[in-house]
């Protein structure tokens, strides 16, 4: 068996919530992760489940207030990073943990072409002169592989296609000197599917070039399957199971998985059938939910004691685990 390679970034028992006019909104609840070097870890889940909020509090992007984190720890590199100063974290952004954002039409600056948005991370954090900024930039639109980079280096966000933007954002998060962490949050959801494999098939083999770790966001299995190491299930801002992806797939174990799993299309499954299996219900409203587990007015497996208290974990293999009373009921689908 391989040896595990040394944890590099560690999420400890996170709770965030979010206090709003309606109530407050209890978006994480006691999440823990570790992302270990070189490795790449998904987080599954639908849209609300808390997923860009868990990543986004690493970089410490999400707007408190109306956000606060209630208790818990992300440790990298051995330091607290919910301990630091606004001008400490900020210099972790873009040199050791880098983002990719959803929508790079949004995250880049229409006034500046994006040449220019990239060459002031080595002016910033590097302290490069313009013209030796602009030199790596070049080199990073080469190993995205923009084509004709010393003539997009100098052309405006609006002028690229969606690809294309999405290239220039992932050279933006390589400008850093020592890039540890890359926090991509779902990078190819605006992208058609022929875009989408070849920025999924070069962050694979970014992430081989330079032993890069991956904190992927997503809700597509599809992307999962292709990409993930390790897969972390959440659901109401809850963590619901965790394993390597090869077991997510094979045995699933809570209830929630294997509901996302029998959505997928299959040739073989619904060759006859007129519609996809859907999970019934509707998400609990985070500002009332309960202290039982929150899938349980969806979950047929639910039994009373489910909506009474949220499960502890039950480790089924070295690399699995899962947070069901009724887990053993679950079976592939």
């Amino acid at each position: 068996m391989a040896e595990k390679k040394e944890i590099l970034l560690s999420i400890q028992n996170l709770s965030f919530s979010f206090d709003t006019q309606r109530g407050v909104v209890n978006a994480v609840r006691d999440i823990s992760l570790d992302i270990r070097k070189g490795e790449t870890l998904t987080l599954v889940g639908e849209s609300g489940c808390g997923k860009s909020v868990t990543a986004h509090a690493i970089n410490q992007l999400n707007p408190m207030p109306p956000g606060k984190v209630d208790h818990g720890k992300i440790m990298f590199r051995g330091t607290d990073l919910l301990t630091l100063k606004r001008h400490e974290i900020e210099k972790l952004r873009g040199t050791q943990i880098s983002m990719i954002f959803q929508e790079p039409m949004t995250a880049l600056n229409p006034v500046f072409t994006v040449g220019a948005q990239i060459a002031d991370v080595f002016m910033t954090h590097q302290h490069m002169t313009k013209q030796e900024a602009m030199e790596r930039t070049i080199d990073l639109f080469k190993l995205v592989k923009i084509p004709a980079p010393e003539r997009r280096v100098n052309s405006y966000p609006h002028q690229l296609s969606g690809g294309m933007r999405q290239r220039a954002m992932i050279a933006m998060a390589l400008a850093s000197p020592e890039p540890g962490l890359m926090i991509a949050d779902e990078p190819t959801t605006a992208l058609d599917v022929t875009i989408q494999a070849q920025i999924l098939d070069l962050l694979n083999d970014l992430k081989h070039k330079i032993e890069m770790s991956i904190l992927l966001i997503t809700h597509d299995m599809g992307v999962v399957a292709e990409m993930a190491d390790r897969v972390v299930v959440m659901y109401a801002g809850r963590k619901v199971e965790e394993a390597d992806v090869f077991s997510i797939f094979e045995t699933p174990r809570h209830p929630y998985t294997l509901g996302l799993l029998n959505s997928l299309p299959s040739n073989t499954k619904y060759k006859n059938a007129r519609r996809l299996e859907a999970i019934t219900g509707t998400v609990p409203d985070m500002r009332t939910i309960g202290a039982g587990c929150p899938f349980e007015n969806r979950c047929a497996y639910a039994s009373e004691k489910c909506g009474q208290e949220f499960p502890t974990e039950t480790v089924l293999g070295e690399s699995h685990s899962v947070w069901c009373h009724n887990y053993h009921m679950v079976k592939e689908g």
